[in-house]
């Protein structure tokens, strides 16, 4: 008997349709993942669930949970229902959780919303949900505060606020996506636990298709407010039907061709780095008062190869990204950029030589200037930056560069999709022709096509620019593929560097083999993921 029941759902917003006749269903104890590219409606489809919908939403059909019928209840109807009956798990947990209120309370909120046990009881409850969900009270008192925790322990607080009432139906929207391999592995088997243990239903959202062929129980297909396939993972998986089916697991599974990397001539050579942080009182990390991110770290990048470096959230990767970029001070060891020191203090030559592409393209450009302008923002650091003709025709020589039209030049950020903002960053990054760029987590948040179109783009540009960059990404299965050495780091040190090919396939460190353990895989698809 289906928990969660949606037939032929219609979802309009004005003249807009959002949903059509949009049909799963989620049984007791099953998971049931909803995947496809952004804007696909599978974010939509769970907030319909939720009936938090847009102003002059309309839907029609049937939508509904342990037999309510959700389109038909009342505001006041439904909150009795979401967080007793419905729980929902939201992809940032920073932006879920009140930075002003402690996790006990905020666990608690639920319970006593609802009314359903005293405070003092409520407050011993939400104990045993943090507790639950791997975050026991000796280590993770209820006094603490979101920021006082890492990302992964963050989203295991807003797990234990959806599940403190032990709901029917868990939703579960993209839990994952900004976590490293080792704490994504514990949450989706921290989810699976509970749905066994609770008896509930599991409807998870995700583009991550390496998750889904491990997680879910069944698969739905979204596509343009469609469902266009759906059935069990492992039919699902043998047999694809729907050509939008196989090209999503094929874009998964993407292998980049790179040209060979040239003779070793170093370009950025780190020292001995270290890198400590002065704390407000004495740490339980080291020293009082200090705690090192940086510990002794030296390597190589070469001119014209590709460098990868990976690891767990807080190992130190970002860190040492910023005291490359000349962002933080060493406390010891050099970095040497072409044969010259850089520090904080680097010449704009220096910072010309050295750019740098985010993981959020739209976060990194002024939402009110024009495209031409956003990409010739690193003009400043050149002696003579070019006018008139020049500029504009080295506008359109970059644009061109990474797949885009010279008239985009005079659009503004708004008007682009999540791949194209990344394009324009990195169309900023190498119009001043730079030496070398770090990319951090660049393609993390895209669509498994959109990442595929992406990493194709550097494996172009490697062969007409001779690209030398550093790769910062937790998702190894990207590392794999677009670089050619790879450092692995764990709490502030380099446990193993190498050819990327021999590290995956004969990681020595202990660590290495734990991550390479815990990051999710498509299984063997056979033909069922060639595209048609």
């Amino acid at each position: 008997m289906s928990l969660l029941n949606i037939q032929n759902l219609t979802l309009s917003i004005g003249d807009s349709a959002i949903l059509k006749d949009v049909s799963l269903s989620v049984a007791p104890g099953e998971i049931v993942a909803v995947t496809g590219e952004s804007g696909s409606g599978k974010s939509m489809t769970a907030l319909a669930v939720m009936q938090l919908l847009p102003e002059l939403a309309q839907a029609n059909g049937t939508l509904s949970l342990d037999g309510i019928n959700l389109l038909e209840q009342s505001e006041e109807q439904l909150c009795a229902l979401r967080g007793a009956s419905i729980g929902m798990v939201f992809q940032e947990p920073m932006t879920a959780l009140n930075p002003v209120k402690t996790i006990g309370d905020q666990v608690m909120e639920t319970i006593l919303i609802h009314k359903a046990m005293p405070p003092a009881r409520a407050r011993q409850h939400a104990q045993e949900m943090l507790e639950r969900v791997g975050l026991p009270a000796d280590r993770f008192p209820l006094s603490r505060f979101p920021h006082e925790l890492s990302g992964g322990q963050r989203q295991r607080v807003v797990i234990a606020m959806a599940i403190a009432l032990r709901p029917k139906l868990l939703i579960a929207d993209e839990p994952t996506t900004a976590l490293d391999v080792t704490t994504q592995a514990q949450i989706l088997a921290l989810l699976k636990d509970l749905v066994q243990d609770f008896g509930m239903g599991l409807l998870m959202i995700t583009h991550d298709l390496a998750v889904v062929a491990d997680l879910a129980d069944r698969i739905v297909v979204m596509r343009h407010g469609e469902v266009v396939e759906s059935g069990t993972t492992q039919g699902l998986l043998a047999n694809m039907q729907h050509p939008y089916t196989r090209m999503l697991f094929a874009a998964s599974n993407h292998q980049v061709a790179l040209p060979p990397a040239p003779a070793p001539k170093p370009l950025l050579q780190v020292k001995g780095a270290v890198r400590d942080y002065r704390l407000p009182r004495q740490s339980l990390f080291g020293a009082p008062g200090h705690y090192r991110a940086v510990q002794d770290v030296s390597f190589t990048l070469n001119r014209g190869e590709r460098l990868g470096l990976v690891g767990e959230s807080g190992c130190g990767k970002s860190t040492l990204t910023r005291a490359i970029l000349g962002l933080e001070p060493l406390q010891g060891g050099e970095i040497l950029l072409d044969g010259g020191p850089i520090g904080i203090n680097q010449s704009a030559e220096q910072r010309r030589k050295m750019q740098v592409v985010f993981q959020d393209p739209f976060g990194s450009f002024n939402p009110r200037h024009r495209v031409d302008r956003l990409i010739t923002e690193p003009f400043h650091l050149l002696d003579k930056p070019p006018t008139g003709s020049a500029r504009r025709d080295l506008i359109a020589e970059t644009l061109t560069a990474v797949g885009l039209s010279p008239d985009d030049a005079a659009k503004f950020i708004h008007q682009f999709s999540g791949g194209q903002r990344q394009r324009i960053a990195i169309a900023r990054a190498l119009i001043t022709r730079p030496e070398l760029i770090l990319f951090d987590e660049a393609v993390s948040a895209l669509d498994v096509s959109v990442r595929a179109q992406i990493l194709d783009l550097l494996a172009e540009l490697c062969k007409s620019y001779a690209l030398t960059y550093l790769f910062i990404s937790h998702d190894l299965n990207v590392v794999r593929t677009i670089t050619d050495r790879v450092l692995v780091m764990k709490a502030g040190e380099i446990v193993e560097q190498g050819a990327t090919e021999a590290v995956f396939t004969s990681p020595k460190h202990a660590y290495t083999q734990s991550l390479l353990a815990a990051a999710p895989v498509l299984p063997d698809l056979g033909k069922g993921a060639d595209v048609a």
